[in-house]
């Protein structure tokens, strides 16, 4: 079992992981093009372009599935992706949790990257899903490119700028963009600092949801105790790659590390 994963950067580690560890044998490729990074305020025919390249890189390495693990690329490529990979190749989208977020039916908050917040496709998943709920779009701006060079001192300004937007009386926060799943324990600490004596925030991610849907996708179940036999492959910019310095700054690349390398 081969499964690829795509991103502009390294916002593809969370499901990557998440991949790990639902099925420890399966075959990793993990396809990105971080010289391109941002890919919110490109448009969307050059998003497309790009995504389409990381997705035919990965393709390349036959895999039974793509996960499309970019919330900008999923909103702008997916039905190219699709239109140019299925039925050979399933090809998994990333949706931000807000349906589930909406199912607790408390106010919620919805952290994106500028681009993303109140765009016409998260109006148009909020019409869908959260009608009756209460709900804060958030813009993040720099989150995603402190994430993706682990500047700690970025992350921090940008995740309290966040934070200070965030009304006091949520009991949810959507992660909208996969690159923030990396850091979500210091979204959770930041938004939580300004809310004493309430109950634990509930933060919503997309990585296990898209890691479950691959394998649904390939008629595969998940199998935690399998042999940790799965190889990995990194891919940047098409060219085979180790991971980046900064993706070893976070849990997730350290456990995709322990991964024997395919050259």
């Amino acid at each position: 079992m081969k499964i690829a994963l795509m991103d502009s950067g390294i916002g593809l580690l969370a499901a990557a992981a998440a991949v790990r560890r639902m099925r420890p044998d399966a075959d990793l490729v993990l396809s990105s093009d971080p010289g391109s990074m941002p890919w919110g305020p490109r448009t969307p025919e050059d998003v497309t372009r790009r995504a389409l390249s990381v997705a035919q890189a990965a393709a390349a390495h036959r895999p039974d599935a793509l996960i499309i693990a970019c919330n900008t690329a999923s909103v702008h490529a997916l039905p190219t992706l699709r239109a140019e990979l299925e039925p050979g190749l399933p090809v998994i989208g990333t949706v931000p949790a807000i349906k589930p977020a909406a199912a607790g039916g408390g106010p919620f908050a919805i952290w994106a990257t500028p681009a993303t917040t109140g765009s016409p496709y998260q109006r148009g998943l909020i019409g869908e899903f959260a009608r009756a709920v209460d709900v804060t779009e958030v813009p993040c701006p720099g989150l995603a490119d402190a994430v993706e060079h682990a500047d700690e001192e970025a992350i921090d300004r940008a995740v309290d700028a966040a934070a200070a937007l965030t009304p006091a009386g949520v009991t949810d926060v959507v992660l909208g963009c996969t690159h923030y799943e990396l850091v979500a324990e210091r979204i959770r600490a930041a938004v939580e600092r300004d809310r004493p004596g309430r109950p634990p925030l509930v933060l919503h991610g997309s990585a296990e949801a898209v890691a479950a849907q691959a394998l649904r996708r390939i008629g595969a179940v998940p199998a935690p105790s399998a042999e940790p036999v799965g190889t990995l492959t990194v891919l940047l910019g098409g060219q085979t790659a180790d991971l980046t310095e900064p993706a070893l700054a976070y849990a997730e690349g350290l456990l995709l590390k322990a991964v024997t390398p395919v050259i």
